[in-house]
């Protein structure tokens, strides 16, 4: 598994922390903690980084990696 840390755009309060923890919990990652703005996940290795940036783009959210942890 990998520790991700993604910045988040678009979001403003509560009901953007659900939607883009129901987003990423349905691309297979375990969402550790989505605050606004930001969002810690770990993936395994058979989830790329670029499925889950589509995934939250798709939601409205675009998001960056800011860090991996392996």
């Amino acid at each position: 598994m990998r520790e991700i840390n993604l910045k988040l755009q678009n979001m403003h309060c509560g009901a953007c922390v659900r939607r883009v923890t129901m987003t990423l919990e349905k691309t297979g990652v375990k969402v550790e903690e989505v605050n606004v703005g930001s969002a810690r996940v770990q993936a395994p290795e058979t989830i790329g980084d670029p499925a889950i940036l589509e995934a939250l783009n798709k939601a409205g959210y675009p998001a960056t990696v800011a860090t991996v942890n392996a």
